[in-house]
């Protein structure tokens, strides 16, 4: 199978027009040679241990042109974030969608834009972070984003100039005759002292068969801080393979929430390297699964000179006979004096068939650091569910209540406002029997 997959996206390549600009053809050819060579992971790698991709290897995706596809009224009002505020840049299968844009009173020098525009319009500021691009432990997916790279986002960000206005990037999958798959690439650049926060959101129609590849590149200058948000509600026919790479400069700092709830089969990884004195790292995560979803998150956090920090926070909540798999990794180099680093996950089982595969990591090689990891797997808490039923409170509400508040931990440390509201009516909605919650809540 894994053959004729990878046979199958080699023919897709083949049909690709030459790109615009030049240069990038040279990017996408050592890409696909790179895909050629490895192939597709299977469960004997280690990084892929706990996670078959055959699901998506043995469907016949094919890229998702420029056609003039438009999303449904109803996924654009519950999705869309205009009423924040926002600068908002909207693809539907895979595409670019100029029309349902709102980007306003830019902050002077900012250029935000998508992808291809900014390939058309401004290669020559576009090219060196392509060309300097790196992606530790890269795997098929990358090779083949940077393959048929063509669509994404850009945002440039000048020294000291912070955006008022956060910017939500949303990907929505419909249905089509033939299931479509969408490399995107969001390309974030932010130069000194700059701030800026970022959500992505990806969805889909509920009956719509797709796949997601998509890849999130940061690059922060001195003193800089991104606040970015992934939210991912995939349709539960949708597939999802996305990584976040970063690399942060001295006294710069990352926040990153990836929170998960839709898609059939998915696949988050997280490569963040502090490369300056002072760079510090935030990492929260969230998923929630039920039925046979499949959902898998891979951390990884070079702390690469002296005195810089990172936190991992992540949970999980898995119902029916969904599976989750977390993998965290901090390295610490030699030189990495001072670093302080901790690192945790949590899971919560609601059923007996429910799974969870964890495994944090540290790797250290200097010894003068504050490090510490751990990882639980537990079911609700008989006590706190006796003491909910003594209060006339029946026992679907209280499943319901405890894992709310299990799941609220990682919430609370949303500082965004809007994102922590959406979040909170979405993992309300993945609940039985919420309306004591719902009344709480208002």
């Amino acid at each position: 199978m894994s053959e004729a997959a990878v046979t199958h996206y080699l023919d897709q390549y083949s049909r690709l027009p030459p790109s615009a600009p030049v240069w990038l053809n040279g990017i996408r050819a050592a890409a696909i040679e790179q895909f050629r060579r490895t192939g597709f992971p299977s469960t004997r790698q280690e990084d892929w241990k706990y996670t078959d991709i055959r699901p998506i290897i043995k469907r016949n995706f094919v890229p998702a042109g420029a056609g003039a596809d438009a999303a449904r009224p109803e996924l654009l009002e519950s999705f869309s974030m205009q009423t924040w505020n926002c600068h908002e840049l909207i693809f539907v299968n895979g595409s670019y969608r100029p029309a349902f844009t709102h980007i306003r009173d830019l902050e002077p020098g900012v250029i935000l834009r998508s992808l291809a525009e900014a390939l058309r319009h401004d290669t020559a500021g576009i090219r060196p972070y392509f060309e300097q691009a790196r992606a530790p432990r890269q795997s098929a997916f990358d090779s083949l984003n940077s393959a048929f790279l063509a669509e994404g986002a850009y945002l440039y960000v000048p020294d000291g100039v912070c955006i008022e206005k956060p910017i939500h990037l949303l990907f929505i999958g419909e249905q089509r005759p033939q299931a479509l798959v969408g490399h995107f690439r969001n390309l974030l650049v932010l130069g000194k002292q700059a701030r800026a926060t970022v959500i992505e959101t990806y969805t889909g129609s509920d009956s719509a068969e797709y796949f997601t590849n998509t890849v999130t590149e940061y690059t922060g200058a001195a003193g800089t801080h991104l606040r970015h948000y992934k939210l991912q509600q995939e349709s539960l026919r949708g597939f999802h393979v996305g990584s976040l790479r970063a690399r942060l400069d001295q006294d710069s700092h990352l926040e990153s929430h990836s929170l998960s709830l839709g898609g059939a089969l998915v696949r988050n990884n997280i490569n963040v390297e502090l490369a300056g004195t002072g760079a510090a790292a935030t990492l929260n995560g969230l998923y929630i699964a039920g039925g046979k979803q499949h959902i898998d998150n891979h951390t990884c956090v070079e702390h690469q000179v002296p005195h810089t920090s990172s936190a991992g926070f992540y949970r999980g909540v898995l119902d029916g006979n969904a599976r989750g798999v977390f993998n965290g990794r901090v390295v610490v180099h030699e030189q990495a004096q001072k670093t302080d680093a901790q690192l945790s996950n949590a899971n919560l089982l609601l059923s007996n068939q429910a799974e969870v595969d964890t495994k944090p990591e540290l790797e250290i090689y200097a010894d003068d650091v504050k490090c510490s990891h751990g990882a639980t797997i537990g079911q609700l808490d008989e006590n706190m569910m006796f003491y909910l039923r003594s209060r006339a409170i029946d026992e679907k509400t209280a499943r319901s209540l405890l894992t709310f508040a299990f799941a609220e931990d990682v919430i609370n440390r949303i500082d965004f406002k809007p994102v922590r509201e959406r979040l909170e009516l979405s993992v309300v909605g993945k609940l039985p029997d919420t309306e004591l919650i719902r009344n709480f809540m208002k």
